[in-house]
């Protein structure tokens, strides 16, 4: 039950909502859970929310354009600017506040998902590995 807990709070975390799991994750260490069922709970949580933020965007883009809130010609302008520096912005989506727009931004602008996946994976696993190694 705790994995599952730990599980859905990174979910939760990684989309749009205002919610940490890093403080569940260090507290469940304490508890002398094992380390890697937790590590890998909190980055598949966390990589499956992004993807969420990641669909979101992708479906939203035709909302927005049908709305006339986003110009067709700036997210052409933006989607290659984000297909050259993109990889690098993405490798940031475990920041707080920030992190989770990116992916959503990479799923309008259509980044590539195998890339965006990968990337995801390696932020999000990196930043709970760091918490791990810290405790």
């Amino acid at each position: 039950m705790t994995y599952l807990i730990l599980f859905i709070t990174a979910f939760i975390s990684a989309t749009l909502f205002p919610l940490g799991s890093e403080a569940l994750l260090i507290y469940d260490i304490t508890q002398g859970y094992n380390i890697y069922l937790l590590l890998f709970s909190a980055t598949f949580g966390n990589s499956l929310g992004s993807v969420v933020n990641y669909f979101l965007g992708l479906k939203g883009e035709e909302y927005l354009i049908n709305k006339k809130l986003l110009n067709e010609k700036y997210i052409l302008k933006a989607k290659s600017y984000f297909d050259k520096y993109g990889a690098w912005s993405i490798l940031f989506s475990w920041l707080p506040i920030i992190g989770d727009p990116i992916t959503f931004v990479a799923g309008v602008l259509k980044y590539d998902f195998k890339k965006f996946l990968i990337l995801v994976i390696i932020a999000k696993f990196s930043r709970y590995l760091f918490l791990v190694l810290v405790i």
